[in-house]
């Protein structure tokens, strides 16, 4: 037996991941780590009796890749003689109607697939193929976003966000990644690469590629041992706190509000938070915590957190219903023009010559053509939206954006915002354009856009 059967064995059997004679789906995506649970679990499945039974969820969002790893995955579970289900969704049509980002309507989707095909299959387990490297990359994530009790990472069993009675484990969770290209090439295990780990646009990868080996190479050779351990304490010590929060929540005898540890108090705002289905935003949390029998604007109305109980209430604006209309453009030949929602919108596309002078002019701005893409819709802002102006290292919520520029919140809904045909956003009335989208030495053609808007805002 493969030492890595043996070590993911014993991790298993330690921590009640799967029972004997259990079943679990394996949601796998082509990919080596997925490919390599899968063997690992496939190998291990007729000592257990553990039913095995592979999920695939197609994004729709790499054209015809997409549907070669479907099709892949698909004849490697037949290899192995296992049951396979395989779905797909619209990620980008989702992302739109709720105005998330792609990645979190791909999240949303998969989650609720391998949750609902989990029950039906009478399975109650999804197996995840998230590794030590995984963990890592997170917290670094999460730190450079400010996370807080969020740098846990990751659990090894946990409840599925789309479904409480569906368990997620995660077997590998132990074993870096070079643990598993070991077993792959040792194993002739076949997988599939996601060109799109190559590109340096997405934070994940940038931190991946370049800022681990800087920090692994110039800073500490144990990164990966001393960040492992710094989640696990953060970790354990988040888990007191929020158990002493929810304590506090469920106990109608207890000491004020006032009274509390910060860090209690602030668990206790982030719980009626999630309860309301809204983000845990730090200034927000803080803005409650301080300001108890205060209305805070939030969204389409107020937030306010009762000063006796610690409950959070929400209330909607009667006078402002936010605009969910949008107007798709299609950017192609060498010049158009769109109207939508009073304002009028004009683009040209041109070549980027040596000599190409860019004059700056009242409501006009250029961009790289190619990054934003043939497709453009236009709509107002929505709750969630985030939005990377340029000369800022990483998307941030839009909604900051407008409070720091001092936007009035009946403005703001009028707003006009673009996206590219990759969801996101590019340019927004009012501010300065997104910094993935500015013209550099690499730009092939630039899109000229102008608009007008027959009466100010504000």
């Amino acid at each position: 037996m493969h030492a890595l059967i043996s070590k993911v064995e014993a991790g298993i059997r330690q921590r009640g991941l799967l029972k004997a004679g259990g079943g679990v789906l394996v949601a796998v995506s082509g990919g080596v780590d997925s490919m390599v649970l899968l063997h690992v679990l496939h190998a291990l499945a007729e000592k257990q009796g553990w039913r095995v039974v592979v999920a695939h969820f197609n994004h729709r969002l790499r054209g015809a890749a997409s549907e070669g790893d479907a099709s892949f995955v698909e004849r490697a579970a037949r290899r192995l003689g296992l049951d396979c289900v395989v779905e797909s969704g619209e990620v980008r049509s989702l992302a739109s109607e709720r105005g998330w980002s792609v990645e979190m309507a791909a999240r949303e989707l998969r989650h609720e697939f391998l949750a609902r095909t989990a029950k039906r299959l009478g399975l109650g387990t999804v197996a995840l193929a998230h590794h030590a490297d995984d963990q890592v990359e997170l917290f670094f994530l999460r730190l450079l976003r400010g996370a807080g009790g969020g740098l846990a990472g990751m659990k090894w069993r946990g409840a599925s966000p789309a479904d409480k009675l569906v368990a997620l484990i995660r077997p590998l969770l132990d074993q870096p990644k070079n643990a598993l290209l070991e077993f792959a090439r040792e194993e002739k295990v076949r997988f599939r690469e996601d060109g799109s780990n190559a590109s340096v646009d997405i934070l994940r990868n940038r931190v991946r590629r370049n800022l681990l080996p800087q920090l692994r190479r110039h800073y500490q050779p144990g990164l990966d041992r001393t960040v492992l351990r710094t989640m696990e304490i953060v970790g354990d010590e988040a888990e007191f706190v929020q158990e002493t929060a929810r304590g506090w929540l469920r106990d109608k005898a207890r000491v004020a509000f006032a009274r509390l540890p910060v860090a209690v108090q602030r668990q206790c705002v982030c719980l009626e938070l999630t309860r309301l289905a809204l983000a845990a935003d730090f200034e927000l949390v803080e803005r409650l915590r301080l300001q108890p029998g205060v209305k805070h604007s939030w969204q389409d109305g107020w937030l306010v957190r009762d000063a006796a109980s610690g409950s959070v209430s929400f209330e909607h604006s009667v006078t402002a219903a936010l605009n969910v209309e949008a107007q798709v453009m299609e950017v192609r030949g060498p010049r158009g023009a769109e109207s939508f929602a009073g304002v009028q919108v004009t683009w040209r596309i041109q070549a980027r010559g040596a000599r190409s002078v860019v004059r700056a002019a009242p409501n006009r701005e250029r961009f790289d053509a190619d990054q934003v893409g043939p497709r453009i819709v236009l709509r107002h802002w929505r709750p969630g939206d985030r939005f990377q102006p340029s000369g800022m290292a990483q998307p941030v919520k839009l909604q900051d954006l407008f409070t720091n520029a001092k936007i009035p919140a009946a403005a703001r809904r009028r707003l006009l915002v673009s996206e590219a045909a990759d969801g996101r956003l590019f340019w927004v009335e009012g501010l300065r354009i997104a910094e993935p989208f500015k013209i550099t030495e690499a730009t092939r053609a630039q899109l000229e856009w102008r608009w007008h808007r027959a009466r100010e805002l504000f």
